[in-house]
């Protein structure tokens, strides 16, 4: 933080910290740990006496150039490490070149990828017989200090002679906003922003070009959201990673990349750290390309306008959708999204009428079909819980049917290698057990983890099993946009990892704090607090209101993480709507999921008590016939719940 924030924006960023809940030290250099009896740390003693009672301490100690090869070759190296180099990126040997974190350049360690990538273009071009040279690098970053925004880029401190700063320092409202100009006030030279960064996407590709207009003007709530990206020369860097300025865009632009995937292929832009992906936005908007949200060639609506559609409509079938508000016959893209926009809806079993013929191949037969071309049954196991008895019968279902078993990430037994005509006499067995399906094959709520909680953990604060089990038979079946994950830890502890999930809930002293927008997969992100301390009756309401909310709203197999980012306000908006009421919604989204749970039916069940559902579950059309389950009748209300908890 020294190097990108001032006295001022340093100031209201302790502050927001503070208010988080964090006590702020500094100003203060730690002397030493003292172990407690056990070996483990105890106490961080501070400079002048002071001391911290801890149960763990974090070193944060920045970059470290690995120039141990450099050592060893008798390279030159910087007094604090670093392999020394020249402009060229050349080192004391005119043989060797480095670049990245392990290269010392001018008194500095770059430990961003920006720089990395700049020196790594000198070398390559000095390689090719060409004369580049390497004179610094864009060190402007932007990021959240738990939770708070942060962005600092140019010259933030003021260093260049004769430079001014114009400062907007709100901290009432949490905002600090300074630029530092010229000694005419006319060219930009860098910045700082704290608790509202959205200026940072426009402000800094602007450093050292003229400013389009008053510099506190731009630094306003309204300044820079209003100035477009028609206000930036050609030779502004909008990608600082990749070095791709916004001459670059609107030639890839004017060479057929109409969209942001398009041109992040064509120029690298946005592949990084992804901060200039709205900038792309607005380089497209300005060259008058508008952006397509038609969910596929035979609709021109989006998913969200659709689902409006529908509710306004009362449209039942894909085919009257079609009709009346589409072309053609519909594709792969089109039916399974209707087709989940009916069911979130309530209009039925997935495998009713004309809608069985929309699913995909897993929703179609309630099983996820795996690379082989056998299937796999994961029963709910709603927070993990499950009694003695039930894990018997998985036990049994596996060996009778000679099935491969293994424990989920999500706490539950995945059942591998059934065929298809195997499925209902499976599930027979299991639903008489009281299991019902666990949803693992659809765009809807998978599990709930859980930790122990208070029943077992000595930490536990809250019950952690006991709301799980409740938000996952609350919002069992609920189709979405994509799947759904979630997770309930006893203690700030997080040993279910609910920050990992869609929405998380961790327990606190006073209660629940909400947690939305977290993925796993290719792009991994920890979710972000919505709302603190709730009771839960609370927590419900708020989580009604965000699922809702998002498959109302989302796109086509869009994660809630996207989704948040892709909200015009981001996280700021979702919490207006969701704990605000600021769209005035709230009661309707809430009477929405308690229509969901009243009507909820298990899908595996349904399939047994239903003659020609079951008569799709054939390997091929003149089969011999399948035995009659043991058992076709569905399971009792409460069957899934296990016994009380001790």
């Amino acid at each position: 933080m020294p190097a990108q924030l001032d006295q001022g924006a340093a100031s209201l960023l302790r502050t927001l910290v503070a208010d988080l809940g964090v006590h702020v030290h500094t100003g203060v250099a730690s002397t030493g740990v003292e172990p407690s009896p056990q070996g483990r740390a105890a106490r961080l003693t501070l400079d002048g006496g002071a001391h911290l009672d801890a149960d763990l301490v974090v070193f944060s100690v920045g970059i470290r150039p690995r120039d141990d090869l450099a050592r060893a070759a008798g390279l030159r190296v910087a007094e604090r490490g670093g392999i020394v180099i020249d402009d060229t990126c050349t080192t004391s040997d005119p043989r060797v070149h480095a670049v990245g974190e392990a290269a010392h350049h001018d008194g500095t360690v770059y430990g961003l990828i920006a720089p990395g990538n700049a020196m790594a273009e000198v070398v390559a071009d000095r390689l090719l017989g060409g004369a580049a040279t390497f004179t610094g690098a864009d060190t402007s970053t932007k990021l959240k200090l738990l939770g708070v925004d942060v962005a600092s880029f140019g010259d933030a401190h003021g260093r260049t002679p004769g430079a001014l700063d114009v400062v907007v320092n709100d901290a009432a409202g949490g905002r600090y906003a300074k630029l530092v100009v010229s000694d005419d006030a006319t060219t930009l030279l860098g910045g700082a922003l704290v608790g509202d960064a959205s200026a940072y996407a426009t402000l800094r590709p602007l450093v050292g070009s003229p400013l389009p207009g008053d510099p506190l003007a731009l630094i306003t709530p309204e300044g820079a959201a209003g100035l477009g990206a028609e206000a930036l020369p050609d030779d502004a860097q909008i990608c600082s990673c990749n070095a791709v300025t916004k001459g670059d865009l609107t030639r890839a632009v004017d060479a057929g990349n109409h969209d942001v995937p398009a041109l992040k292929a064509c120029t690298r832009a946005g592949t990084s750290c992804g901060s200039c992906v709205p900038m792309l936005k607005r380089i497209l908007a300005q060259s008058g390309i508008e952006q397509s949200r038609a969910l596929c060639e035979h609709f021109t609506q989006s998913r969200a306008e659709l689902v409006e559609i529908v509710r306004a409509t009362g449209t039942s079938t894909f085919s009257a959708l079609i009709a009346a508000h589409g072309t053609g016959h519909g594709c792969d893209v089109c039916k399974p999204a209707v087709a989940s926009i009916l069911a979130s809806l309530g209009n039925g079993h997935i495998l009713e009428g004309e809608q069985a013929t929309l699913q995909d191949t897993n929703d179609r037969y309630l099983a996820n079909i795996q690379r082989n071309g056998t299937y796999s049954v994961v029963p709910r196991v709603p927070g993990g819980e499950i009694t003695p008895a039930k894990l018997i019968v998985i036990g049994e279902v596996a060996r009778d049917f000679d099935l491969y078993t293994k424990i989920t990430g999500g706490q539950r037994i995945d059942l591998f290698g059934a065929r298809l005509e195997q499925l209902p006499a499976i599930w027979a067995r299991l639903v008489e057990a009281g299991f019902e399906s666990g949803h693992a094959y659809g765009k809807a709520l998978r599990t709930v983890k859980s930790c122990v909680g208070t029943t077992w953990c000595r930490y536990g604060v809250q019950d952690a099993v006991g709301l799980a089990i409740r938000l996952e038979e609350r919002y069992r079946g609920l189709r979405s946009p994509h799947k759904l994950k979630s997770a309930v830890s006893g203690c700030a502890r997080e040993c279910a990892e609910a920050r990992g999930k869609d929405f998380g809930v961790i327990a606190t002293d006073q209660g629940w704090n909400l947690y939305v927008g977290g993925n796993g997969g290719f792009t991994p992100r920890h979710a972000e607090l919505l709302a603190g301390d709730l009771d839960e009756p609370t927590l419900i309401r708020y989580i009604d209101r965000f699922l809702m909310f998002y498959v109302r709203t989302a796109d086509r197999l869009q994660r809630t993480a996207p989704w948040i980012e892709s909200l015009e306000g981001g996280l700021d908006h979702l919490r207006d709507v969701v704990v605000h009421d600021s769209l005035g919604v709230a009661a309707e989204l809430e009477e929405a999921m308690d229509r969901h749970v009243a009507s909820y039916t298990d899908e595996w069940a349904a399939v047994l008590a239903d003659p020609e559902k079951l008569s799709r579950f054939v390997s091929f059309a003149n089969a011999p016939t399948r035995p009659t389950p043991r058992s076709a009748s569905p399971p009792p209300a409460t069957s899934g719940c296990p016994t009380p908890r001790p």
